[in-house]
């Protein structure tokens, strides 16, 4: 089965200027998933993109991901 920490984390870190900084975080509870994403603070505006298509995008491969694999993932995007 694919990991979506790993998929989510590769997406992000391609987006993002300093790919080092990114940090992905994954809590499952039965079938609900939730990725929590920090990224380094200039980061966050290429993340969630204009009009936050970016994020909405990463989202929607998530759902549908999940409709696949019979779970629920949500990506949260935590500041520090």
């Amino acid at each position: 089965m694919f990991d979506m920490k790993e998929a989510v984390e590769k997406i992000v870190k391609a987006l993002v200027a300093q790919p080092d900084d990114v940090d992905v975080t994954e809590k499952s509870n039965g079938s609900n998933v939730r990725i929590q994403v920090r990224v380094g603070e200039n980061d966050m505006g290429r993340l969630i993109g204009r009009e936050g298509r970016t994020v909405k995008a990463i989202r929607s491969i998530l759902y549908y991901a999940g409709q696949k694999q019979g779970k629920r993932f949500q990506l949260d995007l935590v500041e520090d």
